[in-house]
């Protein structure tokens, strides 16, 4: 009788660091996947429902063969009724990875200013804007978001 054991390896990752950057967009790609679904075919309007939260809005940007990229925010009714953080994703397809590229730069929520910072530097703002992704899916997913 033969048996093999499979050694199960934990990589860790440094955080803010070009290994975590990926593994973040890793991450945020499996959670785009729970809530939407095939990230291929995506309609160009999407909004989601739950009876904890407010609605958020999916509208597709731009879609090539490898590529899609999305616009997600949340519609305030307040006195101006505004959407925020209009947060960019790039789902990048074949390498199932999904990041944030950019959001207002200046948020009328001050939840979102922690996120959108334009002062940050390249890497620190790519960090920043995917665990703002990253935080937000995972509430998403917490709140039962169903997109229609």
């Amino acid at each position: 009788m033969l048996i093999e054991t499979v050694e199960q390896r934990i990589r860790l990752v440094k955080p803010r660091s070009f290994a975590g950057l990926m593994t973040l967009y890793e991450g945020n790609h499996a959670k785009m996947r729970q809530l939407l679904g095939n990230l291929r075919y995506l309609p160009s309007q999407l909004m989601s429902k739950s009876a904890t939260d407010l609605s958020i809005h999916l509208s597709l940007h731009g879609r090539s063969k490898y590529t899609s990229t999305l616009c997600m925010t949340y519609w305030f009714d307040d006195d101006v009724k505004s959407s925020d953080p209009e947060l960019v994703v790039r789902i990048y397809h074949d390498a199932r990875l999904a990041e944030a590229v950019s959001c207002r730069e200046h948020p009328r929520h001050p939840v979102f200013n922690g996120g959108c910072s334009p002062g940050a530097k390249p890497m620190e703002k790519r960090w920043l804007l995917n665990m703002l992704l990253c935080k937000w899916l995972e509430y998403c997913i917490d709140h039962r978001h169903v997109f229609v």
